[in-house]
């Protein structure tokens, strides 16, 4: 089974210590294959063929089972990609829209077709069939954060934001932020509250522990605000745990924050696909993966 192609210029060589210490970190857990994964990713921004020999070795799960699971989520790569992912939608909503132009714009200005990565290694340009997203589209994912009715015009400033590094988002006025709608993964009941909205929007409402307290929360349905009403204190940095506020269950996901490490909830979003929010007070990270798998 060969996955590992050719590497860009800047990609780095796997270390198979820095493997194993990951691996240890998370306690060599078979249950926690998607975490040791996206960790691995982070960190070298593909999965090569060696590091996945490691990890099914190392974890007791095979390599067809670990190949399985690195191709079956679209947010993993077997081959190297650039410093920052772009990401623009192709589906029928945003074609119509004017997406082909737009792709055409990120070709032409990147100079490198879809599915490459430029010579610098700096950006890897990727279309998808659809990103759940339709009325919002055109729409463009860069480095994970969404934005939407992106037009032509718009194009350049996006990549030079993304080359110098995108601020945090902590407002719905943001161009990367627009509103989801959540329901609880296990029991599938909307977790939507029109009678206590945050940032002008229904909230997400959950019961949030943190401690021994215990109370509910609200907390803002825009996709990268990190704004919360909540019934008790909760400590700036502190870890919280979610729980689904009609069948208890706890809402605590696979994944790890991009943005300082803490676990993170997960909540299906209307239509399909997931969000990931981080668990850390004051954190605004997020995951959004609107098409789970590939197609």
């Amino acid at each position: 089974m060969s996955v590992d192609p050719a590497s860009p210029p800047d990609s780095k060589v796997v270390d198979r210590q820095e493997i194993l210490q990951i691996l240890a970190d998370h306690g060599h857990d078979r249950g926690g294959l998607i975490a040791i994964l996206e960790e691995i990713q982070s960190r070298y921004g593909y999965l090569s063929e060696e590091a996945l020999r490691i990890v099914s070795a190392q974890t007791g799960r095979s390599l067809v089972d670990v190949y399985g699971i690195a191709t079956f989520y679209r947010a993993f790569s077997l081959v190297p990609r650039g410093k920052h992912l772009v990401c623009a939608c192709l589906g029928t909503a945003c074609h119509v829209r004017g997406a082909p132009r737009v792709v055409d714009e990120l070709e032409r200005q990147l100079g490198i077709q879809a599915g490459g990565t430029t010579p610098d290694g700096e950006f890897t340009l990727e279309t998808v069939n659809c990103l759940g997203a339709c009325a919002l589209g055109p729409v463009v994912v860069i480095d994970g954060r969404y934005f939407s009715k992106v037009g032509i015009s718009k194009i350049r400033q996006l990549l030079d934001q993304a080359s110098a590094g995108f601020s945090k988002t902590t407002s719905a006025e943001d161009d990367g932020a627009f509103p989801i709608l959540v329901s609880c993964p296990r029991c599938n009941h909307s977790l939507m509250d029109g009678d206590h909205p945050v940032n002008g929007l229904p909230s997400v409402r959950m019961i949030l522990a943190v401690g021994d307290a215990v109370g509910t929360c609200h907390c803002s349905s825009v996709y990268g605000a990190a704004d919360m009403a909540s019934e008790i204190t909760i400590p700036e940095g502190s870890v919280y745990a979610l729980f689904c506020p009609r069948c208890h269950g706890d809402l605590a996901g696979d994944w790890s924050c991009d943005d300082c490490g803490a676990p993170m909830a997960t909540l299906a979003v209307h239509g399909g696909g997931m969000v990931n929010v981080c668990r850390r007070r004051g954190c605004p990270g997020r995951r959004l993966d609107l098409e789970c798998i590939n197609g």
